[in-house]
């Protein structure tokens, strides 16, 4: 890779030390975008569901590929000012932007978010479950008002400071659980946004306020990205998916099993009479380093020689689907993990579980045409970095956060 002696852009991460709560892909974002040797990365992350750890490994291997002649600015690309910070306080989240003072932050890439253990009641997870373990299901409709302060309320303070100190750029991890049950597959962003759920709700309303915001200040532009089931990890396995407690996502679950932190357990898949080839329910799987480029390609369309905008528009704001347009079941997951592992996978057929979607696969076309957006790695991959990951780092980061 070429060196670089431009100034570094600051891009501030929220949750940036998580793969988050073992759903969405920070430590992977903070990878791909110090691989460009042209952001500084910010990050702030409360460590609820994070382990501080991530972020180093995210620097020492992204040191470790820095070309023999880099420059003073390549290594400190691969450097991260890292903030123990909660969205929640907004005077956390000010001092870190007064640190780097007015227009100091080029951008943010908002990540964060209350996902506790969070399954909404149309599932958009895998329809699946671990004995005694599936507490999760309902979660944000037992504590809304933790949901919406979280991904709400604080989305909404870190707006306000974000215009104080000049920063008028973000990139939003949305979330497929906007679309409810879709009544086409695969799922077009035309498709009218109809959550079942407070944590689904949460991101719609997100999204409207940052169009909002967009609509009625032109010096705003925004990107929102609604992705489905990121799975993998880095092919080092140096950085990979760390869910605290149980797992509440299928392919970290079966690793968890095959690697014998989860025992004695039976996997129970919800129904296998759904219209779809093997009757089990459908996903659409992305690896999450393909994800993480899709964040970069956002936060880059963000800039001033952007075409993804059209400069006559009434506000410079898009909405896009990330996934590979190509849907997994449930049985097929516990397929491929079996031939990568080698695990004799035991699991139950069940009855239906109320709220499930039998299929539920991205429409990425938008993406692709507009962003440049590829997902090229397939689930062979996806499972091969899973387990080489989890086969390296049993216990995670560690077994104390």
């Amino acid at each position: 890779m070429a060196t670089h002696t431009s100034p570094l852009k600051n891009v501030l991460v929220t949750g940036g030390a998580g793969y988050i709560g073992a759903i969405l892909p920070c430590s992977h974002v903070v990878y791909v975008l110090q691989k460009t040797r042209q952001y500084k990365v910010i990050s702030i992350d409360n460590n609820h569901n994070s382990n501080p750890a991530a972020l180093d490994r995210v620097s020492q291997l992204s040191k470790s590929e820095l070309p023999a002649d880099a420059t003073e600015i390549d290594i400190q690309s691969t450097e991260i000012d890292s903030h123990k910070c909660d969205l929640t306080q907004p005077d956390q989240v000010r001092a870190v932007f007064e640190a780097y003072g007015k227009g100091g932050i080029w951008g943010v890439v908002h990540i964060a978010v209350s996902s506790l253990s969070h399954v909404p009641k149309t599932n958009t997870s895998c329809p699946f479950s671990f004995s005694k373990a599936y507490k999760a299901v309902g979660e944000s409709s037992e504590i809304p008002l933790t949901y919406y302060a979280n991904n709400v309320a604080a989305s909404v303070s870190l707006l306000q400071i974000m215009a104080e100190y000049d920063c008028h750029r973000i990139v939003y991890s949305s979330s497929a659980t906007v679309y409810g049950t879709p009544p086409i597959i695969p799922i077009p962003e035309t498709t009218q946004m109809h959550a079942y759920s407070p944590y689904g709700r949460t991101k719609i309303m997100v999204e409207h306020i940052i169009e909002d915001l967009c609509h009625s200040d032109r010096k705003w532009r925004a990107v929102s990205l609604r992705y489905f089931n990121p799975a993998g990890a880095h092919p080092s396995g140096q950085i990979g998916e760390d869910p605290r407690g149980r797992p509440g996502n299928l392919l970290p679950l079966l690793a968890h099993m095959a690697v014998g932190r989860v025992k004695d357990a039976t996997l129970k898949v919800f129904a296998n009479d759904y219209p779809t080839p093997d009757g089990t329910c459908v996903r659409d799987y992305l690896h999450v380093l393909d994800l993480a480029s899709g964040h970069l390609l956002a936060l880059n369309a963000l800039g001033p020689d952007s075409n993804v905008f059209d400069p006559e528009a009434t506000d410079f704001y898009k909405a896009y689907n990330l996934g590979k347009g190509k849907g997994m079941s449930v049985l097929q997951i516990v397929e491929a993990m079996r031939k990568a592992t080698g695990f004799d996978y035991k699991y139950e057929i069940v009855g239906r579980r109320r709220g499930d979607v039998p299929d539920l696969t991205a429409d990425p076309s938008l993406a692709q045409k507009e962003l440049g957006f590829t997902a090229p790695q397939d689930l062979e991959t996806m499972c091969r970095d899973l387990w080489n990951w989890q086969t390296k780092n049993p216990f995670g980061y560690g077994e104390c956060y």
